[in-house]
């Protein structure tokens, strides 16, 4: 599990999902095939800050919500400190996949393509 210090809370998830009053757009998002990652860079952090969501859509049950959560986390453990300091994201769940293996892929074809 990743330490509380590099885990979006729920203010942060919130200024993700609104719209930048300043631009009316909203903030930046890259993909994958089974994860979405919606980020801004936050200068008031000095270390990323990134949490996983998986919607109802994908799991109706919430033990199988927390395990996806869980498995995305202990996947992001090993690239926590490739991400660009400053950075507050989210990962979201596009289908069920609770491979470490497969997650830790996405999240490393997604870091490449942010840095």
């Amino acid at each position: 599990m990743l330490p509380k210090k590099n885990r979006a809370n729920t203010k942060d998830v919130d200024k993700i999902f609104k719209v930048n009053p300043a631009t009316g757009l909203r903030n930046k998002f890259l993909v994958s095939s089974s994860l979405t990652l919606e980020y801004f860079e936050d200068h008031s952090n000095k270390e990323s800050k990134i949490s996983f969501i998986a919607p109802k859509s994908i799991a109706k049950l919430a033990v199988k919500r927390n395990l996806l959560r869980r498995r995305g986390y202990s996947a992001l453990e090993r690239h926590i400190k490739l991400f660009p300091a400053k950075v507050t994201g989210v990962f979201i769940f596009k289908k069920y996949q609770d491979d470490v293996f497969t997650l830790a892929n996405e999240i490393k074809s997604i870091l490449n393509k942010i840095n």
